[in-house]
């Protein structure tokens, strides 16, 4: 038996995420370790975007406009980092993304601030066209390492039923 037969004999399917049946309505999620942003990802996460808005790129002109801890972080990686921070808790378990709704920013983000999430469950339903799936919205935020808000959003997700994990 050859090694990459062998490892797929020994693999074994692991379940990973929640599912609709583990959202109750108020139920909090403190997601894991955080996220330091620094100068490179915003560098490239702006550029490959297209994203081209000065302050990001340019200290003197995120100077002119008011920024004097240096250039802010694109608020669209700020976004993407706090949502990306709530997937394993939230959204791992499979099921289509249905949007984001009631975005807020707050405090700018800066280079060399960390930022951490929570999420909290503000609504669970049954699905009426998918009977194999609930209907999840989270209201989610994204704080500073100073626990000053630097955004907010609801988001929603199809969530596979636990009765249902293998359909």
């Amino acid at each position: 038996m050859d090694m990459v037969t062998d490892l797929k004999s020994r693999a074994r399917l692991w379940t990973r995420g929640n599912t609709f049946e583990d959202f109750t309505i108020g139920r909090t999620f403190t997601h894991h370790w955080g996220r330091t942003l620094g100068e490179i990802d915003n560098t490239l996460f702006t550029t490959l975007t297209l994203h081209y808005n000065p302050q990001y790129l340019n200290a003197e002109v995120a100077g002119a406009n008011g920024h004097d801890r240096g250039r802010p972080i694109n608020p669209l990686l700020v976004f993407n980092t706090v949502f990306g921070l709530s997937v394993e808790d939230l959204s791992e378990g499979g099921g289509p993304f249905l949007g984001v709704d009631e975005c807020v920013y707050g405090m700018p983000v800066y280079v060399g601030d960390t930022l951490t999430a929570t999420s909290e469950v503000i609504s669970a339903r049954e699905s009426d066209k998918r009977p194999n799936f609930g209907i999840v919205t989270w209201a989610t935020r994204g704080l500073n390492q100073d626990g000053e808000e630097a955004i907010r959003f609801r988001r929603s997700n199809l969530v596979r039923r636990r009765d249902m994990q293998g359909e």
